[in-house]
């Protein structure tokens, strides 16, 4: 395991000694999108087409980075997305990930398919903590598993709403995904004893969500849900204005633009290009979050000039982990808040106030 983490001066490094230390069908499950993935190469893309016009001789001698997301204060604009099995890059899996969160002053949205369970992480950070939801067909289960997370002290639900049924991602078929043994599903085996079946030709999650994730949820099952505890409701996966109004209009106070890491839809447009008509939409109603490509502090810049209050990265984090555990994750973020840092000042930027739409230029 590498403990100099130092050598690595950005997040494509860490990708890059990732895939030495992971196992292939580790590796793939982390980076592979849907079918053609079109749409993982394109979420990195629409941060390309997205230019910078900064502002000069700004006193920028200090750059304020704090904000707060749903009332809660971060030291950055910056949360941990949901991620499943993180045990597969580490062994301290979502309990190095949570403890870095909370070191940084950053958000975690831990996964219904966290292999630690919701009551681990909680005893571990004292951060900002949100529980993404898998809505089950057993309605009971997602009952325990939402009292569970009101109970432990999560501060939101963040309801995945773009996976009815699972995108196609085609190295898992080939690989047969399914976790290693000794790995399960902590939140759903302690109370169901649900696990991920064996790939038999077949992705062992693909066949999973089949059997047990309800494909029949619509926004009338919004109400039930938040009749179930007083957490607020996120909403993750939008993609388009009219929905993400009808979100709000049914209680949401929280919405993530996102496509899934493009490991659904596969040609769904990138979160990035699908911003601004969501914010449009919303118009201060909730607080709009962004996922999908980032990979630098300049991306966070963007993110936030076309209306994001805050933005949520994925796999990057499965690379620190990977890399060099608890130490990895920390690194990670501190990469990305340094070259934000940089990239507010250079463009003339000395907070997340003076960010806006003027910033940037679509081509």
């Amino acid at each position: 395991m590498i403990t100099n983490t130092q050598i690595l001066i950005n997040l494509f490094e860490y990708e890059q000694l990732a895939k030495a230390h992971l196992p292939k069908m580790a590796f793939d499950y982390y980076s592979s999108g849907a079918w053609d993935e079109i749409t993982l190469r394109d979420n990195r893309a629409a941060f390309i087409r997205v230019k910078l016009r900064p502002k000069m001789l700004v006193d920028v001698s200090e750059i304020n980075l704090t904000t707060k997301v749903l009332g809660a204060s971060l030291q950055l604009p910056l949360m941990i997305a949901p991620m499943a099995f993180q045990c597969l890059a580490h062994p301290d899996g979502e309990i190095a990930t949570a403890s870095s969160a909370a070191s940084a002053g950053v958000g975690m949205v831990l996964s219904t398919l966290a292999t630690r369970s919701l009551e681990e992480v909680a005893t571990v950070s004292d951060g900002l903590k949100w529980f993404q939801l898998y809505i089950h067909k057993d309605r009971g289960l997602t009952r325990a598993l939402v009292e569970r997370a009101y109970a432990a002290g999560y501060k939101a639900l963040c309801l995945t709403v773009d996976a009815p049924v699972l995108g196609k991602r085609e190295r898992d078929q080939r690989n047969e995904f399914t976790l290693p043994a000794g790995l399960h599903p902590a939140n759903l085996t302690k109370i169901s004893g649900l696990d991920i079946p064996q790939g038999q030709g077949e992705s062992g999650l693909l066949t999973y969500f089949a059997q047990q994730i309800n494909p029949a949820l619509t926004w009338k099952d919004l109400e039930w849900l938040q009749s179930l505890s007083p957490l607020p409701l996120v909403l993750k996966g939008i993609l388009r204005g009219d929905d993400a109004l009808r979100a709000v209009e049914y209680g949401a106070q929280g919405i993530v633009v996102s496509n899934h890491g493009g490991r659904q839809l596969d040609g769904a447009i990138a979160s990035l290009d699908a911003l601004p008509e969501i914010v449009t939409a919303v118009d201060g109603r909730a607080e709009v979050l962004l996922d999908g490509g980032i990979r630098r502090g300049t991306d966070i810049l963007k993110a936030l000039a076309l209306g994001a209050k805050a933005i949520l990265i994925g796999r990057p984090v499965l690379w620190g982990l990977a890399v060099s555990g608890q130490a990895g994750v920390a690194d990670v973020i501190s990469l990305l808040k340094e070259e934000l840092i940089t990239a507010m000042a250079l463009g003339g930027c000395a907070s997340l106030e003076d960010i806006d739409s003027s910033l940037v230029r679509q081509t």
